[in-house]
């Protein structure tokens, strides 16, 4: 019978941890020391829906599903790691990849 490993969920970073990290994020805000939320605004519903979609890519291939909502005209996403309960290194990381692909889209 083969073993199943069971990942230890990431470790949550301290209130001086996330204030270190949040300060590099642009458009990303600290809530409650518990979840991280940032606000991307675009000219129409059709952007927006085409960056939630590469949103969804990230999350599936990072295995990490952040809370969005679609507006006709915004974006909000709000992270953490559900597992450990707060925030961890993952959801900055996730963090960084969606400002990456939002300076991608503003270029186009």
């Amino acid at each position: 019978m083969k073993k199943v490993m069971k990942l230890k969920p990431p470790q949550l970073l301290n209130n001086e941890e996330i204030m270190n990290k949040i300060q590099y994020l642009q458009n990303w805000e600290v809530v409650n020391f518990n979840f991280i939320k940032a606000i991307f605004k675009f000219k129409d519903f059709k952007d927006a829906l085409n960056f939630v979609i590469k949103v969804g890519d990230i999350a599936e291939a990072m295995q990490h599903h952040p809370e969005i909502i679609l507006s006709p005209r915004k974006v909000e996403i709000t992270i953490f790691t559900e597992d450990s309960g707060g925030l961890t290194d993952f959801d900055f990381e996730f963090a960084k990849k969606v400002n990456k692909i939002n300076k991608l889209n503003k270029e186009q």
